[in-house]
């Protein structure tokens, strides 16, 4: 279509196109698009023939998103990944194409809240029976497979906040089994430390808010997969649901990944450090590079290292001891989330949340991510904190 004019109308609105013939930028370009414009009118009415890959409409993704979804399958030496508004909205995304009504959904019992939160009310009102499994006894997971109705079976290890490992492989046996599939949250390692479809995992979900984000300033999340099918299938489910991707948020991901390798191996060795220097000081750190830790010889087979977040576990000390010993923080912010540049501290509880696993009602947790200020403001602060907890 000849757009050339002469009106200054049509000027104002159709701008000439710029040689690209000598720029390469070494940065990945910006590209914001509602409208996708198509050649002809043949090329049109065939758009659906371009997907899932190709470009229809913005909300399936421009170059920016894109590339960021080919980093991150290359990273975890996949076939594809989708990039989604958040790591929440990954776990949902999978869970509403793969299971429907009559069907069975197997979750770890030490996921992220929101996710039981998901099952038992969206989930629930659309007839989906899920059941939840201790994720460090396979005979429990054993008992509650259903052959033919469990459709899908999810973890997340280490597990939110109680860090609880769970045997990968051995449960992607039992799913190949069964004919059910297994989706994994691998938000805490990244694939830069342990990359699960390599274990036996179908599907991989993370939360790009993280380490890949990494300044505590976007919500992204990721669908990570070989099978091409299953990829077309949450393709459609996001279409249909009209989820897309601000491609701003992409383009910070992007660089945020630039210095993820960096800022794990940081955050990660002096994560180490101060876990072992803690559980010598008295206090209760689950950590899984601590030979103490239940899960230890699980990470030392299938992960590469540890990323900054780990948590200590206190049992008995009254709400307001913890709150205290938080107040004494100076370097330390509190709040929620985890792998920025900023390190935070956020008080835990799960009690309440538990359905297959032993009682939590008298613990609680304090959840650390360390990020890259001062070593020993870091370590001064976490002194004063034990202080106030032991005392």
């Amino acid at each position: 279509m000849d757009s050339s004019s002469n009106n200054n109308d049509t000027l104002c609105v159709a701008p000439p196109p710029a040689s690209l013939e000598g720029f390469a930028s070494l940065s990945v370009p910006l590209y914001r698009a509602s409208t996708i414009v198509f050649p002809n009118s043949a090329a049109y009415r065939a758009r659906a023939t371009r997907s899932p890959d190709g470009y229809t409409y913005g909300l399936s993704g421009t170059p920016t998103t894109r590339t960021l979804e080919k980093q991150l399958a290359e990273i975890h030496s996949a076939s594809r990944s989708i990039i989604v508004p958040s790591g929440q909205c990954a776990i949902t995304t999978v869970m509403l194409a793969l299971v429907s009504h009559g069907e069975h959904l197997l979750i770890a019992d030490n996921v992220y809240p929101p996710v039981k939160l998901f099952a038992r009310t969206i989930l629930q009102s659309f007839g989906v029976d899920t059941e939840y499994f201790d994720p460090t006894r396979l005979a429990d997971l054993d008992a509650k497979f259903r052959p033919g109705a469990t459709k899908l079976v999810w973890v997340e290890s280490p597990g939110s906040t109680t860090m609880e490992i769970c045997d990968i492989p051995a449960i992607a046996a039992r799913c190949r089994k069964s004919g059910a599939l297994l989706g994994c949250d691998n938000t805490w390692a990244t694939g830069l430390l342990c990359r699960p479809l390599s274990l036996g995992v179908d599907i991989v979900a993370e939360a790009l808010t993280k380490y890949a984000g990494g300044h505590s300033d976007l919500l992204l999340g990721a669908i990570i997969l070989d099978d091409l099918d299953l990829y077309a299938r949450f393709r459609s489910t996001l279409g249909a649901l009209g989820v897309g991707t601000s491609p701003d948020d992409c383009s910070q991901a992007l660089r945020g990944i630039q210095t993820m390798a960096l800022r794990i191996r940081h955050a990660g060795a002096l994560g180490e450090l101060f876990a072992h220097r803690l559980e010598k000081s008295g206090v209760k750190v689950l950590h899984p590079s601590l030979p103490s830790f239940s899960g230890h010889a699980l990470w030392q087979r299938d992960f590469a290292g540890c990323s900054g977040v780990f948590s200590l576990l206190l049992q008995n000390v009254d709400v307001s001891k913890v709150d205290r010993a938080l107040d004494h923080l100076r370097t330390f912010v509190i709040g929620a989330s985890w792998g920025g540049t900023r390190s935070i501290v956020a008080p835990m509880t799960v009690a309440g949340e538990r359905q297959a696993m032993p009682s939590e009602l008298h613990r609680s947790y304090i959840r650390l991510s360390l990020g890259l200020e001062s070593a020993e403001e870091l370590w001064r602060d976490l002194e004063r904190m034990s202080d106030v907890l032991l005392g």
